[in-house]
């Protein structure tokens, strides 16, 4: 007959719950505060006030902020970006790291040298700025893209993960007569599907979150990313920011409803795929980290 023994909690053991719990209530406060002014009713609105639950339920600010064309725009270029950027981002690191991961691949030992020398040494942002203008890219979509096609921490755990498949595998495929190209589509891809569910999300959420870079690099506002457009509004949101989010000239409904709806429709996307492919972050990168 076995006994369960269970852990008796200590006073320490209140303490650390009860600072976790607060701290835990304070990242989650700003949350909830966004998204309960964002659907507050523009009449039962009142400024510098804290709202935990909305006072009067209303969409109105969400159909505002969708009707204007400067968010709208901003949202199409976000998506397009993160499409385009997303895939791109998966073909040429999964490619490269299969190479980089064939010992008997010749300069395959120069090529992962100069990789893990990205890694460890950066331009900067000047000698990045000016690369990027020499290329005609500026004011372009592809400023966003093309300079982030892949990343060394990318290749180093996608290459680590496929030094952990099998040799065998790719042996029985080429003695069946395939080349290299369809080994890698229908042996690799297959086996790798964890790594490449992970790191979709990853290179995803990094496009939708492109901040900097379209900053520096966008100078057309139809062209700005969602980031760029709520920075606009939170930060310089007395003047340009609501403007440029096409503020009527009889402001009916509140700015900061206005805001807050944009800051919401901004993360939406992200938590609403987020914890459908959460399971794959742990998986997929631990199966990168560990060879064997």
């Amino acid at each position: 007959m076995s006994f369960v023994h269970k852990k008796r909690l200590t006073l320490f053991d209140y303490i650390n719950y009860l600072l976790l719990g607060l701290i835990s209530l304070l990242c989650v406060f700003p949350f909830i505060y966004v998204f309960s002014v964002s659907l507050t009713h523009p009449d039962a609105y009142i400024p510098f006030t804290f709202y935990l639950f909305p006072e009067q339920f209303s969409l109105a600010s969400y159909k505002y902020i969708l009707s204007t064309n400067t968010f709208l725009d901003a949202l199409r270029s976000t998506a397009l970006i993160t499409g385009i950027g997303t895939v791109l981002n998966l073909i040429f690191t999964f490619t490269f790291a299969y190479a980089l991961s064939k010992k008997h691949m010749l300069g395959r030992k120069l090529m992962l040298g100069c990789v893990v020398f990205t890694l460890l040494f950066n331009a900067g942002i000047i000698p990045n700025y000016l690369l990027v203008k020499e290329l005609g890219l500026l004011n372009s979509y592809w400023a966003l893209i093309w300079p982030t096609l892949t990343n060394a921490w990318s290749l180093i755990v996608v290459k680590s993960f496929m030094d952990s498949i099998p040799e065998e595998l790719e042996d029985a495929a080429r003695i069946d007569g395939c080349n290299d190209l369809f080994v890698f589509l229908r042996i690799i891809l297959p086996v790798s599907m964890p790594a490449l569910a992970a790191f979709t999300l990853f290179f995803a959420v990094a496009h939708w979150n492109t901040y900097f870079n379209a900053l520096i690099y966008l100078t057309d506002a139809k062209k700005w990313t969602l980031q760029v457009l709520i920075k606009t509004l939170v930060v310089d949101s007395d003047s340009a920011g609501v403007a440029q989010a096409g503020a009527a000239e009889d402001k009916i409904i509140p700015e900061e409803t206005i805001r807050m709806a944009a800051v919401v429709l901004a993360m939406l996307p992200i938590l609403a795929v987020y914890p459908f492919l959460q399971k794959y972050f742990a998986k997929g990168v631990m199966l990168g980290s560990i060879k064997g």
